[in-house]
C-alpha cells in the first residue's frame, strides 16, 4: 500500500511501510471531509472497506485498543452506545492502529479475545500498517468520527469529558452529534479533543504525536493524559 504522492520509509526487519516524519500528519480530518476509504481485516480474517460498513442512517468509526485506561473505563459506554447505534441504523466499527512489539497487548489475538470475553458486537478491524489512522488523523484512543449519510464527517472528538470515569462525566459531545445529525442541522460542537491515551506508533517513544495534532485545547485538561 503506497499511496501516490507520498513518502514512505520501511520500518526494519518487517513488510511494513511508514511514511517518514516529514509527511507523516497533517491534522485531524476537517470536519466536512469525505470518510477516507479503507480495507482492513477483521478478527476473523474477513476484510471490510467503508463502503462496507457504511450505515444506513450514519456511520460511526473510532479508533481503540486493548489496554489504555480511557478505552477500558469506556467500554460499558460504548456498549451502550452501540445498542443506541443499532436502533437508528448506525453503524459502529472499531479500528486497532497501536504498534504491537511494546504494547503486544494490542496485538490482534489479544483484540479477538477481548471482544469475546466482553462481549463486544461491533466489528474490529485492524489497521497494522497505521496508514488509515493516518488517513483520519487518529490522535488517541479512543477516538470517534461520525460520519452522516452522505459520508462527510459530522463529529470528531470524545464522546464524553471522562472516559475513565462514568460517574464524573458532565458533558456528552458525541451523543448531541448524534442528536443534531438525526435533527438534519450541524453538530452544535463538531471537533473536539479526544481524551485518552496517545496512538501508539511504530518507530516512535510510546507518548509521540505529530505537532499538528496538538492544536485543540479547550474542554479538558491535556496533563489528564500525559500519565497514560
Amino acid at each position: 500500500m503506497n499511496p501516490k504522492g507520498r513518502a514512505f520509509a520501511r520500518h526494519p526487519g518487517t513488510d511494513r511501510e511508514f511514511q517518514t516524519k516529514e509527511n507523516f500528519m497533517s491534522f485531524t480530518l476537517a470536519t466536512g471531509a469525505q470518510a477516507p476509504e479503507f480495507e482492513l481485516p477483521d478478527v476473523y480474517g474477513r476484510t471490510h472497506t467503508f463502503t462496507d460498513v457504511k450505515g444506513a442512517n450514519g456511520t460511526l468509526i473510532f479508533f481503540t485498543c486493548n489496554h489504555c485506561p480511557y478505552v477500558v473505563g469506556s467500554e460499558d459506554r460504548m456498549k451502550a452506545l452501540f445498542d443506541t447505534c443499532e436502533k437508528l441504523g448506525i453503524t459502529m466499527t472499531a479500528i486497532h492502529s497501536n504498534e504491537t512489539k511494546d504494547h503486544p497487548e494490542d496485538d490482534f489475538e489479544a483484540v479477538k479475545a477481548r471482544v469475546k470475553e466482553k462481549g463486544f458486537r461491533w466489528l474490529s478491524l485492524r489497521d497494522d500498517q497505521q496508514l488509515i489512522a493516518r488517513q483520519y488523523g487518529a490522535e488517541r484512543t479512543p477516538h470517534y468520527f461520525l460520519f452522516g449519510t452522505d459520508g462527510l464527517l459530522v463529529y470528531s472528538g470524545r464522546m464524553d469529558n471522562s472516559p475513565r470515569d462514568a460517574s464524573k462525566a458532565e458533558t456528552h459531545e458525541l451523543q448531541d452529534a448524534i442528536a443534531d445529525m438525526f435533527a438534519g442541522r450541524p453538530a452544535k460542537l463538531p471537533r473536539t479533543d479526544a481524551i485518552g491515551c496517545n496512538i501508539k506508533w511504530w518507530d516512535r517513544e510510546k507518548h509521540w504525536m505529530p505537532k499538528e495534532a496538538c492544536d485543540l485545547d479547550y474542554l479538558h485538561h491535556r496533563e489528564s493524559t500525559s500519565r497514560a
